[in-house]
């Protein structure tokens, strides 16, 4: 009996063996050489404690790729979360075309980012398609340098990632809306609740477990960020649109290994110290159908 109970345990070692050696034992390795000041041209390296952390606040750049990073993660959540919720409830109406707008709005996530950029570089130029656009339809004086300008850049490159990745999200809010039980609807229209009133006390209750879910994976998405700005911005103008992706590359690439270390350790905390306690909160507020 006791062996018996002990059955599914044997089955998570396997899995548990592999989590430990592929993930845990390099998480540690790697948080060790963030205190340390080890570097490509060095054959020795010596402990030096909390200096690269204290070199990364004291250093303007990445600084600067702190809040890029942080404006990427909070306009990216917004938009990929609130963007996906209208469509998934456009195409969960009785819509002849549904099948096909469904197809057509989820088909930018399956695209790599670098066709992404090839789309999306000539048209964010000066003189590229948006501009041309805005100025046929009389909002020339809406034209901006898209991909050059610093004060707007990292904006750019966050509505690049809406679009592109909006339709995953709406695909798991679809998911989630027709999971949900008409009966309620049916209810809800004979006591006579408007639209407003049934989306907020029915629709999005018991959606929660999908937002739960599109939160995490845009937040840390966002959090995460590399290949978005390393295509379309390489970091620049400058360094405008450096994000701490991008960052940890060039120190890597500088041979400065355990700079590079300690950036990602960071960003690591980041994640976690704003996803766990988002997680636990949401998951307190869903509701069982």
């Amino acid at each position: 009996m006791k062996t018996k109970s002990l059955y599914p345990y044997y089955l998570i070692w396997p899995a548990l063996f592999v989590y430990c050696v592929f993930f845990v034992l390099p998480a540690l390795i790697g948080l060790f050489y963030s205190f340390t000041d080890w570097r490509l041209d060095r054959e020795t390296l010596k402990f030096i404690g909390w200096d690269n952390f204290k070199q990364i606040f004291s250093d303007k750049t990445l600084v600067l790729a702190l809040k890029n990073t942080f404006i990427f993660a909070i306009v990216t959540v917004i938009g990929k979360n609130v963007l996906g919720i209208a469509l998934a409830i456009g195409l969960n109406m009785r819509l002849k075309s549904k099948n096909l707008l469904r197809a057509i709005f989820y088909s930018p996530s399956i695209l790599s980012v670098l066709v992404i950029s090839i789309v999306f570089t000539p048209m964010l130029r000066t003189d590229g398609t948006i501009n041309k656009f805005l100025e046929a339809i009389g909002l020339g004086v809406f034209g901006q340098s898209w991909l050059t300008d610093p004060s707007i850049v990292i904006w750019t490159v966050a509505l690049v990632s809406i679009w592109q990745h909006t339709g995953f999200q709406m695909a798991i809010y679809l998911a989630g809306l027709q999971s949900i039980s008409k009966e309620y609807y049916e209810a809800a229209t004979i006591d006579g609740a408007g639209a407003w009133s049934t989306f907020s006390k029915i629709t999005l209750p018991l959606l929660l477990p999908a937002i739960n879910i599109n939160l995490m994976l845009t937040l840390i998405g966002g959090l995460k960020v590399f290949s978005e700005v390393f295509v379309l911005t390489g970091g620049g103008p400058g360094n405008a649109s450096q994000v701490v992706g991008t960052i940890i590359l060039r120190a890597f690439g500088e041979g400065s290994w355990g700079m590079g270390t300690a950036i990602n350790t960071l960003l690591f905390a980041a994640v976690t110290v704003i996803s766990i306690p988002l997680l636990i909160f949401m998951r307190r507020k869903e509701v069982a159908e």
